[in-house]
């Protein structure tokens, strides 16, 4: 398994998402002064499609294990608000 489909699988277990749920992971290089090098996104919906969630882990995909994800009840404070607006997804 390469490293996207892992983190999805992994994001999938962690907050109890059903196989077909769309998760989506992403390696950034963040254009501020400050941040690390690379950062990878995370975003998924519920089974309803309903709720956007959101994620950032300031390491490259490679580096990132299961540990690095939040606790499953943080999921709801990963929900993006409908009308946000951000430059990742």
């Amino acid at each position: 398994m390469d490293t996207p489909e892992a983190i999805s699988c992994w994001t999938r277990e962690r907050f109890g998402l059903p196989a077909h749920a769309v998760v989506l992971v992403n390696q950034l290089a963040p254009s501020l002064p400050g941040f690390p090098p690379w950062c990878t996104v995370i975003v998924f919906w519920t089974a309803d499609m309903a709720r956007r969630h959101h994620l950032k882990i300031f390491k490259p995909m490679v580096e990132i294990t299961p540990e690095d994800l939040p606790p499953y009840w943080m999921r709801d404070a990963l929900i993006v608000p409908a009308g946000t607006g951000c430059d990742c997804c």
